[in-house]
């Protein structure tokens, strides 16, 4: 017998879609997980971290659930290299706070700091600087991994690789991360020396991106709705850390501390609405970002929260949709024309997307079940209009597979199997590797049984 307690829990992802109620175990310790293992009654299990996954990733409607939040322990850091060895609940939040004020910051980061290293290791997550510095796998020099059969197994890129490239983006499905290697990178100052530039078009975001290749970070803002010779037109920001001394000209002064204070105050949930985020107010928020940023290239210095972090300035945020839920939709497409062909769909579709970033990525592509590769992404947030919303999405599905591009499985909870499949030519090689360590199918999701892996 254990001393393991499952009690019954409503998990949702950040999108409140789907919702599920399982039976969920909450670790305070290392020891707490081989127990777990042990008492699951045959059910399987998933991880489950802070909850930023979008969708289904970290659910399991019929089945068990680890919360693996508390395992937050930093066990070992190098000062002179910058390797941190930490357990698998410590967040990107939490590597800012310990380790920016000595010099050193996440290699990747994601567009939220609530994001557990087991959950950035599991999608291989991306951020503003895929074209310099790859994924977050790039940088993980080992990982413990709780296996079905309860053996601890050490992975990395020269030690058992197949099943270290199988975790990194594998979506919590060869096991259960219990701590992990990083490699941190030096900086000289918490600030970024931040420019951005209006832009008119979709072939103007790619001018400005294609001429901002010596800035370590670049993301925009996309509108959207509009389409015509503005289709595409948006705000390119890009930057990098800067210099030493730069913190010190960050001093908010009064006014600067009272708006921090009614921002840490706004939460998510007082706004809660299904009818707040709709074609006419999500227009008219697109007009008033667009204008109050001026033409022409303008500079600034900034903490690095805004920069990397903006919308974890309003908790709950994700409650704004309603109780009905949105959907995040992420692509990757490597063709220019399928971006524009995709824009224009989504602007005659009559349904708008909150959020739209757009950016470009890099070379780095590991295969798998991992996303980034080649080409340029674009994110959207769309409100869960219904069956429209998706027909709509299942005909971008098209465009994208047309291509060889793919969906983000970390933020995605309606892809059809048989897309994934085509969007994810190496699943098979993933999939043999992942059976040779769970044969049995004890680690699963809601996703990998929705696109047929488990």
């Amino acid at each position: 017998m254990t001393d393991t307690i499952w009690a019954s829990k409503e998990l949702a992802g950040w999108g409140r879609l789907p919702v599920v109620r399982s039976l969920c175990t909450r670790l305070e310790r290392r020891s707490d997980a081989f127990e777990a293992l042990a008492d699951r009654d045959e059910q399987s299990l998933a991880a489950h971290g802070l909850g930023r996954s979008y969708g289904d990733a970290a659910l399991l409607d019929e089945g068990r659930v680890i919360l693996t939040r508390r395992l937050d322990r930093m066990l070992e850091f190098d000062e002179s290299t910058g390797w941190l060895h930490c357990e698998a609940g410590v967040s990107i939040g939490d590597l800012i706070d310990v380790f920016l004020p000595r010099g050193w910051f996440p290699p990747v980061v994601p567009g939220t700091q609530f994001v557990t290293i087991g959950g950035a290791i599991g999608c291989n997550i991306h951020g503003k600087n895929h074209g310099h510095a790859g994924c977050f796998g790039d940088h993980i020099r080992q990982i413990e991994l709780l296996c079905a059969d309860g053996q601890i197994v050490t992975c990395g890129p020269e030690e058992n690789p197949d099943l270290f490239w199988a975790t990194v983006g594998g979506m919590g499905l060869t096991g259960l991360i219990l701590s992990a290697q990083i490699q941190l990178y030096p900086v000289e100052s918490g600030a970024i020396e931040m420019e951005t530039i209006r832009f008119d078009s979709l072939d103007e975001f790619f001018a400005i991106s294609a001429d901002s290749t010596d800035y370590y970070h670049t993301v925009s803002w996309i509108d959207c709705l509009r389409s015509g010779s503005t289709m595409g037109r948006g705000v390119f920001m890009r930057g990098r850390h800067a210099p030493s001394g730069a913190d010190d000209e960050l001093s908010p002064g009064l006014v600067g501390r009272l708006s921090n204070l009614a921002q840490s105050l706004v939460d998510g949930r007082a706004l809660q609405s299904n009818h707040l985020l709709n074609k006419a107010t999500i227009r008219l928020f697109n007009e008033a970002y667009f204008h109050s940023h001026p033409a022409g290239v303008h500079r600034s210095t900034v903490a690095c929260e805004p920069f990397f972090f903006p919308l974890d300035a309003v908790a709950n945020w994700n409650h704004i949709y309603g109780d009905r839920g949105f959907l995040q939709y992420q692509v990757v497409v490597p063709e220019k024309q399928a971006m524009a062909h995709i824009l224009e769909l989504i602007a005659h579709s009559g349904m708008a997307s909150f959020l739209a970033v757009i950016k470009e990525f890099g070379d780095a592509d590991h295969g798998g079940l991992s996303f980034p590769c080649a080409g340029t992404t674009l994110a959207l947030d769309f409100p869960n209009y219904g069956p429209q919303l998706f027909d709509l999405l299942d005909r971008l599905d098209e465009i994208v597979v047309d291509v060889g591009g793919r969906v983000y499985l970390g933020k995605d909870a309606r892809l059809s199997a048989e897309n994934f499949r085509r969007m994810y030519p190496q699943w098979q090689r993933w999939k043999s590797v992942r059976d040779q360590w769970d044969p049995d199918g004890v680690f699963q999701s809601d996703l990998s049984r929705r696109l047929q892996l488990t």
